[in-house]
């Protein structure tokens, strides 16, 4: 009996441990930063430019462009449309998520982003939403 109990007193020390070195390799050094000029605006360059700079029908539409990073988080003439630290608030997030009103939601049609870009996006904003 006492055989067991050592064993278990060892493992049981052990897995906060096992434990605290898991989540602080996965949350520490292991994400890079997402660059906004590198990752972000080609996103936006190849999927929503289109539409969505002066004299297109969905900056006619919101005032929104995506020509560059001052367009982008100018917002719309509406607000803002990024929260930077808040990807989760953020109407651009929502809008390529696809999880507003189907009319509104970026980009229309069968032009939607991968989770990978969705997911680059996400990123950036939580990242601050930096002009890097």
């Amino acid at each position: 009996m006492q055989g067991a109990r050592s064993v278990w007193v060892s493992i049981a020390w052990r897995a906060p441990l096992c434990c605290a070195v898991l989540i602080g390799a996965t949350t520490t050094g292991c994400t890079s930063e997402v660059s906004f000029s590198r990752d972000v605006l080609p996103i936006f360059h190849e999927h929503c430019l289109s539409c969505h700079r002066p004299g297109e029908s969905g900056y006619e539409t919101s005032g929104f462009s995506v020509e560059g990073y001052a367009d982008i988080m100018q917002g719309t003439r509406y607000g803002a449309v990024v929260f930077p630290g808040y990807s989760y608030a953020s109407t651009l997030q929502v809008l390529v998520e696809h999880k507003a009103d189907q009319t509104i939601n970026m980009p229309q049609g069968q032009l939607k982003l991968s989770p990978q870009q969705i997911e680059t996006i996400g990123k950036w904003i939580d990242q601050g939403a930096k002009n890097n």
